[in-house]
Formats: structure tokens, C-alpha cells, sequence
């Protein structure tokens, strides 16, 4: 019923841009000069609209038109490389925001003097993981540190994976397979800390594959959180095997450091955002920061035509 209603938006939205052309070729043809700068709105409007519907036509895979799950871990890089996650972290919520998507975070691990060692966010939304499976991968950043009292320039780096959110029938789960734990989980002290064990980490067993999940105050609803992560995670290795390359959802993982990054965010000495596998670059890195990542995830897609 999910897809049905699905389909169903997409050519209620291109039945509307129809009549909205059509509408507008009327309006041209009385040749009323009044109307020109309205119709040269709205021609510039239909044309932002159809390059939009057109970059979902790209969106064909399987679990391109649900939901999604980004993890972000901070690599190499120390204190910079958990104050880079938790920028990029920002930056993903600040997108989803823009893009009219609804956000949990699930699961969240503290650095130890600033910024996050990891996060997994719950992103919801029509074509969330199609959209968002453009940003996995390495993302490197080129700083003055503002953690270094001289003041110098450092690299960090920090791993984006991105997941489809599943149904149940899409991932079967022994229960037998499953190693269930609690824990109290961490936090800021004072009254927030604490006092039952409400986190959880699962772990499967026969693959070795652990979520957890300790951002709720309940334990039931940390586990049905840490078992989302934990479906997805496996439907990854499910895909890998009949595929035979994981990536088919995820991309090949590459370790967090130098030489495997697939976009450079640099601030020093110069400003500039540029994406390796694409070629596609912008010198406005603040308005990158701060959500605007629409024109990086078209160029990806429309590179992947043919692939």
C-alpha cells in the first residue's frame, strides 16, 4: 500500500506540472505583453520543477523510494575528527530539514572533549535513501583546528553509511541468532544520568553484526530502535552475497583516513567543497555546512546513468 500511494504521488505530480505547462503555453499564445515577466517566472519555475521530477526518474532501486539510516563515525583525527562528525551531523539534519523529511536520532556516542565518536539517524521520508546513498563514503576536512593552541592546519576525517530502512519480511531473524544486552547508558551526568539499564546492544551472532541503541528513555523502545539498525545492517549482507560487491547499498568501506575520501571540505587556506568521484565543486563551503548538498547528490546520481 506504501508503494501504491507512492506511485500514485509521483503522477498526481506530473499530471499537475502537465497542466501547468499546458496553462502557461495558453497564457503565451494571447501574446500579452503584461504577462511577460509572470510567464518567464513561471517558465523558470517549471523548468526547476521538471529537472526535479526527472532526477527521480534516476531513482529506480529497490529501496530507493524509502526510508533511510545514516551512521556517522569519526576516523582518524582525534578531538577534530569528533567535531567534524558532529558539523557533519548537523549538516545532514539541516538537509533533511530543507528536504521535508521527519528525523530520530537512534543511537549517539559522545567524544570525549568535544563533538561525537558516532550517531545513527533515522531519516524518514519519500526517496530518503535514494537521495542519501549519494553521500556514503569518507568525508575529509581541511582546517585551522580550534583545537590547537597554534593555531594549525589539520585534516579529519569521518565515515558516512547510509541504509535503507526495511520491512520485516524483508530480513528474516532467528531469535536464537540474537545476543541481547543491557546497559546503562551514557550521558551528560548530573540528573540526566542514568539510573536503570535502558540501553541495549544486539548482536548477531552468526555474522558478528552489533547494534545498539541508548538515546530512549525506555528499554523496549531502545531495542525495537537497535533491531531497525540491526535488519538493515544484515538486508546489507544479504545484498552483498547475491550481488557479490557490497556496493550494491553500501559502497566498498573504506577505512576513515587518508586517500579514500570521496568529497574534501576545505576551509584553509582556501574555501572550497569538492566532490572526487564527480568532479563537482562549490566555493560556497558555509552553505554546504549548513544543508545545501541538492546540487552534490544530482551530480552523483546523473553520474551513476549507465552504471
Amino acid at each position: 500500500m506504501k508503494r501504491v500511494a507512492n506511485l500514485r504521488e509521483d503522477i498526481e505530480a506530473w499530471r499537475r506540472l502537465q497542466t501547468r505547462i499546458a496553462d502557461a503555453l495558453e497564457l503565451a499564445e494571447l501574446g500579452d505583453e503584461s504577462l511577460a515577466a509572470e510567464l518567464e517566472a513561471e517558465a523558470a519555475a517549471l523548468e526547476r520543477e521538471t529537472e526535479q521530477r526527472e532526477l527521480r526518474t534516476l531513482l529506480s532501486g529497490d529501496y530507493d523510494s524509502g526510508d533511510a539510516l545514516l551512521s556517522i563515525n569519526a576516523g582518524a583525527g582525534g578531538t577534530d575528527s569528533q567535531d567534524w562528525a558532529a558539523m557533519l551531523q548537523r549538516m545532514y539534519l539541516r538537509w533533511a530539514e530543507e528536504s521535508g523529511y521527519k528525523t530520530e536520532i537512534l543511537d549517539q556516542t559522545p567524544g570525549e572533549e568535544a563533538g561525537i565518536k558516532s550517531v545513527t539517524i533515522a531519516i524518514g521520508g519519500q526517496y530518503a535513501y535514494g537521495y542519501l546513498r549519494a553521500e556514503k563514503g569518507v568525508h575529509r576536512l581541511v582546517r585551522l583546528s580550534p583545537f590547537d593552541s597554534a593555531k594549525r592546519r589539520h585534516t579529519s576525517f569521518a565515515q558516512v553509511e547510509v541504509l535503507p530502512q526495511v520491512e520485516d519480511a524483508d530480513v528474516e531473524i532467528n531469535p536464537n541468532d540474537l545476543k541481547i544486552e543491557t546497559f546503562r547508558s551514557g550521558g551528560a551526568g548530573g540528573q540526566n544520568v542514568q539510573k536503570n539499564d535502558t540501553a541495549v546492544r544486539i548482536t548477531h551472532i552468526p555474522s558478528g553484526i552489533v547494534a545498539s541503541c541508548q538515546n530512549e528513555r525506555s528499554q523496549t523502545q531502545n531495542r525495537d530502535n537497535a533491531m531497525r539498525v540491526l535488519k538493515a545492517r544484515l538486508l546489507e549482507l544479504k545484498q552483498a552475497e547475491k550481488e557479490k560487491e557490497l556496493a550494491q547499498l553500501r559502497g566498498d568501506y573504506q577505512k576513515a583516513e587518508w586517500g579514500s575520501q570521496i568529497r574534501s571540505y576545505v576551509l584553509h587556506p582556501y574555501q572550497m567543497v569538492k566532490d572526487h568521484r564527480t568532479e563537482y565543486e562549490s566555493g560556497n563551503t558555509q552553505g554546504v555546512l549548513d544543508g545545501d548538498l541538492d546540487e552534490f547528490i544530482e551530480a552523483y546520481l546523473r553520474s551513476k546513468i549507465g552504471d
